[in-house]
């Protein structure tokens, strides 16, 4: 009888992964890094098992969105005060914080469970060609 092969935690072995999204679709693009997020590109990959890889994003302010979600799509949160449900547009918040498009994108395509908070903790994303990361050796993600 063949045995499933099931990663322990201390095994997972982490590589350093940049990704241009300038001229990417926002939700193609946070689909596949969150597959990265969470170790689905591996053949060891383990379910509950915290397996993925680093992602660094850079360009983050030229990816694009198809139809009219540019200027209908909206964000929401909550201040935790009576009354304080606040909204910003996709195009307000491209101007002010370009980078927080593709967390919450990539954010809602990981699960919600425990694992989550450290799969984000290994996304970094800037809105500028440059990145401080240079000596972690990262190889360039074709998408």
């Amino acid at each position: 009888m063949f045995r499933s092969y099931m990663a322990k935690p201390h095994e997972v072995v982490r590589k350093w992964y940049v990704v241009d999204a300038s001229g990417y679709t926002l939700g193609r693009l946070a689909s596949k890094i969150a597959a990265i997020l969470r170790g689905k590109h591996k053949p060891t990959y383990t379910p509950h098992v915290d397996m993925g890889d680093y992602v660094i994003v850079v360009n983050a302010d030229k990816v694009v969105v198809t139809g009219n979600k540019e200027r209908d799509k909206i964000y929401y949160h909550h201040t935790q005060y009576p009354g304080g449900l606040r909204s910003i547009t996709y195009q307000d918040l491209m101007k002010k914080h370009p980078e927080r498009v593709i967390e919450y994108a990539v954010s809602g395509m990981l699960p919600k469970n425990r694992l989550r908070k450290r799969m984000l903790k290994r996304l970094r994303v800037y809105a500028s060609a440059d990145h401080p990361h240079k000596a972690q050796k990262p190889e360039v993600l074709k998408i």
